[in-house]
């Protein structure tokens, strides 16, 4: 069986929202959040967070051991480096890579999103976000450990922040796959980079709770709270260059 990896990188610095990963929600962290998501799916053979050197990120550090979770330390900058890092350090075939501004995580999709990988031979890399279906803050993505090697290669500037998106937006050099789930989703937006996004994920989890809750039942239920869905209905997602 393919042995994959999770990778969280998660750091305290946030032009929009600083702080977020360690804010808390019904009790817990947004990166316990995260880690349990990723533990749940039971689909990983170890899970790292890779948080940086920065002094402000001892929190991270400190929130890692109170979660008996693995954490590596690398650049601020170069994201890139502190996977392959975090990579080295806790090796394996592939590594699933998540976001620690993603606290409504579904473990359901990690799993399909593994199993896709592990039934495809020779992928690269695959992702739920190339055609986008999901809402952000719900995407899952798998690359091969010598495909982010080889990035770390050759990738260069807003690449090395976004960690896989050289592989992505190269298909000609990649063995790429994308995977979509019906019904589509992409209009929801749940992932938290402002404090739009906090209202929104702090309303859904006061609601639900302490647990990791199923994208259907989630998005049902925002189905019936327009005025919950219009809080962040006008965020810009940054532009992929805008690292």
């Amino acid at each position: 069986m393919t042995r994959i990896v999770g990778i969280v990188q998660a750091r305290m610095g946030s032009s929009r929202l600083p702080g977020k990963v360690l804010r808390p929600l019904a009790g817990r962290s947004v990166l316990s959040r995260v880690v349990r998501a990723a533990r749940e799916s039971e689909k990983l053979s170890d899970l790292v967070v890779a948080t940086s050197t920065e002094p402000g990120d001892d929190a991270v550090v400190d929130e890692c051991a109170k979660l008996d979770v693995a954490c590596h330390r690398g650049p601020v900058d170069d994201v890139l480096d502190r996977f392959v890092g975090a990579f080295d350090a806790h090796p394996g075939d592939a590594v699933a890579r998540f976001t620690a501004d993603c606290p409504l995580l579904d473990p359901e999709i990690i799993r399909l999103v593994a199993d896709v990988y592990q039934a495809v031979p020779s992928l690269d890399y695959v992702s739920t976000s190339i055609a986008r279906t999901l809402p952000r803050g719900m995407d899952v993505e798998i690359i091969h450990g010598d495909a982010l090697r080889t990035l770390h290669r050759i990738a260069t500037d807003h690449h090395r922040v976004h960690v896989t998106s050289y592989a992505y937006t190269h298909p000609e050099i990649f063995r790429v796959l994308g995977v979509t789930l019906a019904p589509d989703r992409s209009d929801l937006r749940l992932t938290l980079d402002t404090e739009q996004d906090l209202a929104l994920v702090r309303a859904v989890a006061d609601h639900f709770g302490d647990v990791s809750v199923p994208l259907a039942k989630l998005a049902d239920w925002l189905a019936g709270q327009p005025a919950l869905r219009a809080l962040n209905a006008d965020v810009r997602q940054k532009r992929l260059e805008e690292a």
